[in-house]
């Protein structure tokens, strides 16, 4: 078999360059205006973005910074290799996101928080479990989402421009920075705004060329069982050890639920498993929340999280078919088995699933359009890259730099934000080989496998906080280091030994990773729940007083907002009012006051203030009734919508 970049649709040609330079102009354009529009030089200014955002920008942007190239890479792949069953990662967050508009960001806008740490600090006191959630979160950031979507980003590069992949991702790195760093939160939204129609956009361009290209629907369904590769008898039968299951496309490739035990992806996880990873991701990750927490109005949440649901039914067509379809035209490069033939084609050995939706895009696209497919493709990365630098800059900052440095200035947590990032694309950049050979070669399964190793704690202790009065901070606390120990007892081994492949399985004991990861997050979500009760009922109780701004079924029988009981000291947390000196007062060169005002900074000396805390004014999160009924009414029907398209495909 021949090289891929053999027979790859190297893109240089004017066409093509024309489509690529004026998307950049535009995304750049769109920043910098944001980047005046709004005001940066305060922590709500930059990092909430003012709370002044309608639902449409909202909803874009939950979706934007979602769908990454991550999603396009590992998608595409994983239905290459198993079929539609990764769809139903998709469509379970249609479900779940209505819970983040209409249950959990209530309690967030009541207790008047930015970062979800705040959140657990104000809900239970302390400054242990807020300080976890910070660095288990930071972790989740660098080694699930910006490690992951480089490497699927620069996969793409790689296959369309034929650079070096780390040439790819640094380029791309100064690219996404150069309006991360200046627009702020506001500009994210506005960027992740345009940025959005361009991917959906351009992924119908290329699944209707797919379709065609492969004969429509129906030739989809007949051929995709057929799709082996021609090259598995070439191998050495005494050096591998292969069967027909490992080349040849399952069974129930197009079934959503898979039997429980057989299953790559069984239906109990798929259920279950996935809603417990999603009630993570959805309504307490930080990158997703603060998108809600940025919204005008309770109702512009609810509308956004609806319109965000919508969008996420696009997925399994755009996305999945089409790497369905690509391993049909395909199959000896995108269904590879033979470890040295996969390493010439993709640059690894244990399969080249993943590269099935950028070989679609340089093999039948037309000159023009497969210039617009890698604008859409650089847009799902800088726009997902960009909200968790964002996102994991407001975190590091407001959450554990201010325990560092209580007296810091507004100007000195946004600079220590910027700074904090390229400290975590250094570490991404270093796992990127990690990433490439792990779960087989699929990328989807490598984000969601960690995940469910390590999120289930998280979702449990969210839940139970906003739900259950009695929870207190001992059992948190508890509960999301058993957690925490539980998972890493699953997921340490893993790494150890590899997950392996077909070919080469893995020799992790059966009794160690012999469960699939969505049954184990199911069952480490529910010792970590019956950890947290156990110790919170047999310690001593939050008095009902103290937490009624925190818990959703007190705050929804309360006519009033009572006061928050941990309300840190502004003393200690660097809200002393600082004197202007002499020397703070002299003038600045017109370059400084240019640098200052690109980068966002305001003066040198900061108003008082309460660095990690919301401003003391409370969101309003009255409705009007015509709007309330308005939007609820079109989550019914995004649900029955949703229950008809896992039951048509179930």
């Amino acid at each position: 078999m021949e090289n891929l970049s053999s027979d790859k649709g190297t893109i240089n040609n004017p066409a093509d360059i024309a489509i690529i330079v004026g998307y950049f102009i535009m995304v750049i354009s769109v920043g910098i205006w944001s980047m005046f529009r709004t005001n940066r030089g305060t922590v709500g200014g930059y990092f909430l973005a003012g709370r002044t955002m309608t639902w449409w920008p909202v909803g874009a942007s939950l979706f934007a910074s979602n769908i990454g190239s991550g999603h396009f890479v590992g998608l595409a792949g994983t239905g290459a290799a198993s079929g539609i069953a990764v769809g139903g990662f998709e469509w379970n967050a249609l479900f779940i996101v209505l819970l983040l508009g209409w249950l959990f960001v209530p309690v967030y806008l009541t207790a008047g928080v930015i970062t979800m740490p705040q959140y657990l600090k104000k809900r239970f006191g302390g400054t242990r479990i807020s300080l976890y959630l910070s660095v288990i979160s930071l972790f989740l950031y660098i080694f699930t989402k910006i490690s992951v979507d480089m490497f699927s980003g620069a996969v793409f590069i790689q296959q369309a421009l034929g650079w070096n992949i780390y040439v790819a991702v640094i380029t791309l790195l100064l690219i996404t920075a150069l309006y991360t760093v200046t627009g702020g939160l506001a500009a994210l939204m506005y960027t992740d705004t345009f940025q959005t129609f361009v991917i959906i956009a351009g992924a119908f361009v290329l699944t209707g060329f797919s379709f065609v290209q492969v004969g429509g629907y129906s030739a989809l369904l007949a051929k995709y069982s057929s799709a082996t590769p021609s090259n598995f008898s070439s191998m050495d039968p005494q050096r591998y050890n292969i069967s027909p299951h490992c080349y040849t496309p399952r069974q129930d490739a197009f079934n959503l639920l898979r039997d429980p035990t057989t299953g790559d992806l069984p239906w109990p996880g798929v259920i279950f498993g996935i809603a417990i990873v999603g009630g993570w991701y959805w309504c307490t990750d930080q990158v997703i929340v603060q998108r809600c927490l940025a919204a005008r109005s309770l109702t512009h949440v609810k509308a956004g999280c609806i319109m965000c649901g919508y969008l996420k039914l696009l997925p399994m067509f755009l996305m999945v078919f089409p790497g369905m379809i690509s391993r049909i035209l395909y199959p000896d490069e995108v269904g590879c088995v033979v470890p040295e033939l996969c390493k010439m084609v993709c640059g690894t050995e244990v399969g080249c699933s993943n590269i099935a939706y950028p070989k679609l895009v340089v093999s039948i696209m037309p000159n023009g359009l497969r210039g617009l497919m890698l604008a859409v493709m650089l847009a799902a990365l800088m726009s997902s890259l960009a909200s968790i630098f964002n996102s994991s800059s407001t975190l590091f900052t407001m959450d554990i730099w201010t325990r560092i440095r209580p007296q810091a200035t507004e100007r000195e947590l946004i600079i220590v934000g910027r700074v904090w990032v390229l400290c975590i694309v250094a570490i991404s950049i270093c796992w990127i080989p990690v990433v490439q050979a792990a779960q087989s070669g699929q990328l989807f399964d490598y984000i969601q496998s960690v995940s469910s190793y390590l999120a289930p704690p998280i979702a449990s202790v969210f839940l139970l906080a906003v739900f259950v009065k009695r929870v207190n901070e001992m059992g948190a606390f508890w509960g999301l280091i058993g957690g925490l120990l539980m998972g890493l007892c699953r997921m340490l081994p893993e790494f150890w030994f590899g997950t392996g492949s077909c070919i080469f399985p893995s020799n992790c004991p059966y009794l160690v990773c012999g469960v699939h990861y969505l049954h184990f997050g199911i069952i480490l979500f529910f010792c970590t729940s019956v950890l947290v009760l156990v110790v919170s009922y047999c310690t001593k109780p939050i008095e009902d007083q103290h937490v009624s701004n925190f818990v959703l079924t007190v705050l929804r029988c309360s006519d009033s907002i009572r006061p928050h009981m941990f309300v840190q000291d502004k003393t200690r947390q660097g809200g002393r009012k600082r004197e202007k000196s002499p020397e703070r007062e002299e003038a600045k060169s017109g370059i400084c006051h240019l640098v200052r005002r690109f980068c966002g900074g305001g003066g040198s000396e900061a108003p008082e203030q309460d660095a990690p805390e919301a401003p003391e004014k409370l969101p309003d999160i009255s409705e009007d009734p015509v709007w309330k009924y308005t939007v609820d009414a079109n989550a019914l029907i995004m649900m029955t919508v949703a229950v008809f398209m896992w039951g048509y495909y179930a």
